[in-house]
């Protein structure tokens, strides 16, 4: 039959319809899809940009040679460290160095050889995980690397008490030591430590204070470590704004004195090597792990030497700009047994000055002011 106007009718000889004619291959179904498949391709490629590669771990294919002494930890993993002074086994005074931020075990407090002889003091620091020659430690804690120092420690037969001396970010790591190693501890000094702006006991206007002291680049970073740890490694490695000013040395957080400095910090024997691991296992996992969310504060600290065992003294650098001053000095008002020690026209690298490395060992080895 035809239809209206001639054509075709689309009933067929019994009266029914025939089906209408298939769509073409590929039509609406993709169309509907492509932008569900976009977003799914577009959440991958973010997921991919957050995610740091895997570390070159020294030893492993591919990875940096091993080079130095090192020992083996409980878990597995390795830890390098360098020794100086006299021998171990004539040493008067054992002590464990702890360094900084992107650092390594070469960075140890320099001490003069006269000095050494004269107490009879033996040094040995450490690659921190992740750093140098030590393996990186992907779940590592503040509480973590106490333990790690008290291994060593017994590794290396130091005896059942020793001295520690840390600066800058491994100066924060003698809070930790302070709480969870005291017994094995014969004296601390804590050199421009870092401070951690969320730790409870700090007055509003204090950590204020101490924050707008960093230049915003630094607030943001430090941020983004304490409430999105999982965005550190993109945040730091991005190019859309500045990062960290620290990994990117930047000039504007030097105070005189450590501009006088930079010369002698940029040839360390280590300076190419403290992130030939990778940075996220080093310097950004530091970040995390320094201001993430600890579950205590060492305001709150009680002496952890009620007996005088041993002796804690804090130093710093009125002038330091890469680790505000005012964190330190109320936590020496708030804790009677830590010795303070500020000094009035320091920065951040006070440690590597000519002769100050002797004065804080004569001072936290014989008391001297």
């Amino acid at each position: 039959m035809a239809g209206p106007g001639g054509k075709p009718s689309s009933a067929s000889a019994n009266g029914t319809k025939a089906p209408p004619p298939p769509a073409a291959p590929g039509g609406s179904g993709i169309a509907k899809r492509l932008p569900r498949l976009a977003f799914v391709f577009l959440l991958a490629l973010l997921y991919r940009q957050l995610q740091a590669p895997p570390p070159k771990t020294c030893g492993s294919p591919g990875g940096p040679p091993v080079t130095a002494p090192r020992i083996r930890l409980s878990d597995g993993r390795h830890l390098a460290y360098h020794e100086s002074g006299v021998p171990r086994e004539q040493a008067k005074h054992k002590i464990v160095f702890v360094h900084g931020f992107d650092s390594c075990r070469y960075d140890a407090l320099r001490v003069s050889p006269e000095l050494a002889q004269e107490l009879g003091i033996y040094i040995v620091s450490f690659d921190r995980p992740g750093y140098g020659e030590s393996d990186p430690h992907p779940a590592r804690t503040e509480k973590s690397i106490a333990l790690d120092i008290a291994e060593l420690a017994d590794s290396l037969h130091l005896g059942s008490r020793f001295y520690l001396v840390g600066f800058s970010m491994g100066g924060e790591i003698m809070w930790s030591c302070l709480k969870h190693i005291p017994h094995r501890l014969a004296g601390v000094s804590i050199l421009g430590p870092v401070g951690n702006y969320w730790w409870s006991g700090f007055p509003s206007n204090v950590s204020w204070d101490a924050w707008y002291q960093q230049i915003p680049q630094d607030q943001w970073a430090v941020r983004v470590a304490h409430h999105a740890p999982w965005l550190t490694y993109w945040w730091n490695t991005q190019k859309f704004f500045p990062a960290s000013s620290v990994i990117s040395f930047n000039p504007a957080i030097l105070s005189r004195e450590d501009t006088a400095m930079i010369p002698m910090f940029a040839s360390r024997p280590c300076a190419s090597k403290a992130r030939q691991q990778g940075e996220h296992e080093s310097l950004h996992r530091d970040m995390i792990v320094g201001f993430g969310k600890w579950g205590w504060s060492p305001l709150e600290m009680e002496n952890p030497f009620p007996g005088d065992e041993a002796d804690v003294h804090l130093w710093h650098g009125a002038e330091d700009l890469i680790v505000p001053v005012g964190l330190s000095r109320y936590i020496a008002q708030r804790l009677p047994w830590v010795q303070y020690h500020e000094l009035p026209t320091a920065g951040h690298l006070f440690p590597m000055a000519d002769g100050m490395g002797d004065v804080i060992l004569r001072t936290m080895l014989l008391g001297e002011k």
